[in-house]
């Protein structure tokens, strides 16, 4: 999946402001997260799978430095076979973003996880983008998702929430030096407004029903040897009776 204007947009400071704050929170996300293969989709340009200890890391994409070249929607991978899968402003860019979502629930193990990067609606990104003239730029072409609607998605296909993040509180500005003055600002919206930060990092595990262990109906019932043992016993007696006789 091609993004139209996300490689010129990661070299302004406001792609290395949001960039910054992500790759650190997706590194210590998936730093406790063990198995053999984990899945990066999308945003090549950004290795997200850098803090990951399993072994084999794979990139997907339509272009651009990646190991596999697919569709989103029909991911060629097999069923419960891959251990962390990474989502960077995949679902609000996507045409179908429901169908992504179910692809990477079924090419996950059972506790696999994946982890979910995008832009929050709630926040002052996201009234940037409703005032935006000009929708067609990156980043404001896309449908944000807030983190209510994601959860509902999740859940709705067995996933569990077992974390997450909010960050970027600083206004969509155009000067490097204008982040740097409003640092104060992610401090403020942690302790103040956590939900307002201008993009969320959520991580959640993919659960499985418990599957119930039935008893064979044999093992309810009584041995055959114990039912033998009075009368073997029975008739030694009667042996040792005629014998005396």
């Amino acid at each position: 999946m091609s993004i139209p204007g996300l490689q010129d947009w990661l070299s302004t400071p406001q792609g290395k402001y949001v960039l910054g704050w992500e790759q650190t929170k997706v590194e210590q996300a998936v730093g406790d997260i063990f198995g053999f293969h984990a899945l990066q989709l999308g945003l090549p340009e950004c290795d997200f799978l850098s803090g990951s200890r399993i072994p084999l890391r794979l990139y997907t994409g339509e272009a651009g430095r990646i190991d596999v070249a697919c569709d989103f929607r029909e991911l060629p991978f097999a069923t419960g076979s891959i251990d962390l899968v990474i989502l960077p402003h995949v679902l609000e860019f996507a045409e179908d973003p429901h169908q992504i979502l179910r692809e990477v629930e079924r090419i996950l193990i059972p506790e696999g996880q994946v982890v979910v990067v995008g832009f929050n609606p709630l926040s002052l990104w996201g009234a940037r983008r409703a005032l935006a003239r000009q929708r067609n730029r990156f980043p404001w072409n896309g449908r944000y998702l807030s983190v209510q609607r994601l959860k509902d998605w999740l859940q709705l296909l067995g996933f569990e929430v077992n974390r997450g993040n909010f960050g970027c509180y600083a206004p969509p500005l155009r000067q490097e030096r204008s982040f740097s003055r409003c640092r104060f600002m992610e401090l403020a919206g942690d302790r103040w407004w956590g939900f307002a930060g201008g993009v969320y990092m959520v991580r959640a595990v993919k659960r499985v029903a418990g599957m119930r262990l039935i008893q064979p109906a044999w093992r309810s019932t009584p041995r055959r040897a114990k039912a033998l043992a009075p009368i073997a016993q029975k008739n030694r007696r009667l042996l040792t009776h005629r014998n005396e006789h």
